[in-house]
């Protein structure tokens, strides 16, 4: 299995955004954002697409069209960005039903679900304490 990288490229994106707005430019479109995460252009329209649906980013079609923050990044966590691109949990059980005649078929899910639920609780605290607006200076610093 691989990992998931959807909230990456999605704070990825975001910071991109909010650095190139920050340089006086409007608007940035998806092949210039994908030029930074190095994937194309598809993929990040994608999600943000996910992340105007969240009202984290605004588009402009036209002329000058491209993408532009929905709200300052001091006032969008990583939290945010997380629901906005991640339309499931963490972790999921099987996907069919396990032998509930065999007694680890029968224990496993109810075990996990606790310890599955509490790693989300702490997941989602930590992306709420964080801002974008940190992520970034936190990018130019090490850059």
């Amino acid at each position: 299995m691989s990992a998931n990288s959807r909230l990456t490229i999605a704070a990825h994106s975001v910071a991109w955004i909010g650095l190139y707005q920050r340089q006086g430019h409007d608007v940035a479109t998806s092949a210039q954002i994908a030029t930074s995460v190095n994937t194309n252009p598809v993929v990040i329209r994608r999600l943000l697409g996910l992340l105007r649906d969240a009202g984290l980013v605004e588009s402009r079609r036209g002329a000058r069209a491209g993408w532009r923050l929905g709200r300052d990044l001091e006032a969008i966590t990583l939290l945010d960005v997380y629901e906005a691109v991640e339309p499931s949990p963490l972790f999921s059980m099987h996907t069919a039903p396990p032998n509930q005649a065999c007694v680890v078929g029968a224990g496993i899910q109810p075990a996990l679900r606790g310890i599955y639920g509490e790693i989300e609780i702490a997941l989602r605290a930590q992306l709420a304490r964080t801002t974008l607006a940190e992520v970034l200076r936190e990018t130019l610093a090490t850059g």
